[in-house]
């Protein structure tokens, strides 16, 4: 299966190429390590250790409109390679100099990969690197704002609809800024609507932030904190007695000087039911500090050792080592 479904994709895009009027590609390699030393009281443990490997061709027009078309596959060690089926990526593009659309199936990372983890788990990235869907993004002098639909599942017999819908954005008002992000999960029901253990489930998570930037005033590369807060609202139709709300205070710092780097994000009150977040923030009060080495920085390759550790409840202590090194290669013949 794994061997026939490569070779429709290199068929059909060796056709559209043929046809194209500039021929591109773009390869992409992404090595990712990460072992999760976690209770499972609180979260996975588990430890993710693979490649994934990204493969597109197409075309770009007037210098505004692109075509990709390619797959993507992970690769986990230890497993046979068909283990994870290859995922279809293929979009259009629209980039202007203040606008951006994307419709299809395209990379989620470069786009939208700044949300809190509380809201967007890291492992969507691995299992999930595509937005399957659409998104805008507009930029004006002071801020931008971008807004996405990511379909997760279809509707059939067996198989319940679920999509992911948000938007995020930023205002600097000279080295302040504010920034937003917000998060609709939306879990409906199978074809089957008769079966009562299935229950409409909407589950809504934000985060709005009053932050201060001190880059320019000091020798680092980056360097910002934030303030502000982080809540969330989980309903299953007929079975919860309305919305179930957590609410916390939400504070980030980030240092960055050369190649090395510092994150400190806390959450303080009440634990959070987001199904596609980070599980550490169902609990109350939780901290997590990142020591970061950016240790191989090229143009098209870069490589980081992240150190991970993880306070529940000002009781409980974890940690997680992650290392991640991505390949980029693209060319164009005109």
């Amino acid at each position: 299966m794994f061997r026939k479904t490569i070779l429709v994709i290199l068929l059909v895009t060796t056709a559209f190429c043929a046809s194209a009027q500039r021929f591109e590609y773009d390869v992409n390699f992404q090595g990712i390590g990460d072992n999760r030393e976690f209770n499972p009281l609180y979260n996975t443990p588990q430890t993710i250790f693979g490649e994934r490997t990204t493969l597109l061709v197409g075309t770009t027009l007037e210098g505004k409109h692109r075509l990709r078309v390619g797959f993507s596959h992970l690769f986990e060690f230890g497993t046979e390679i068909d283990y994870h089926k290859p995922q279809i990526t293929a979009y259009y593009q629209y980039d202007d100099k203040n606008t951006q659309f994307y419709f299809g199936a395209f990379p989620r990372m470069e786009l939208i990969g700044n949300f809190p983890l509380a809201m967007l788990a890291d492992t969507i990235q691995y299992y999930r690197p595509n937005i399957e869907g659409l998104l805008a993004k507009h930029e004006w002098s002071w801020g931008h704002q971008l807004a996405f639909v990511d379909w997760t599942s279809l509707r059939t017999e067996e198989q319940r609809e679920t999509f992911i819908a948000g938007t995020s954005g930023k205002v600097n008002i000279g080295n302040f800024f504010i920034d937003n992000y917000i998060t609709l999960y939306h879990y409906a029901l199978t074809w089957d609507e008769s079966d009562s253990t299935q229950h409409i489930t909407d589950n809504v998570g934000y985060n709005v932030n009053l932050g201060y930037d001190l880059s320019k005033s000091t020798s680092l590369n980056k360097f910002y904190i934030k303030v502000g807060v982080l809540g969330s609202a989980y309903r299953e139709r007929t079975k919860t007695d309305g919305f179930l709300i957590g609410t916390s205070l939400f504070n980030e710092i980030y240092l960055e000087y050369k190649k090395l780097a510092f994150k400190n994000t806390i959450s303080v009150g009440n634990g959070h039911r987001l199904l596609n977040g980070d599980r550490y923030y169902a609990q109350d009060n939780y901290m997590r500090t990142d020591l970061i080495w950016n240790f191989i920085q090229y143009k098209n390759v870069t490589a980081r050792l992240n150190l991970s550790f993880h306070l529940v409840g000002w009781e409980y202590f974890d940690n997680q080592q992650q290392i991640s090194l991505v390949y980029n290669l693209g060319k164009r013949h005109n």
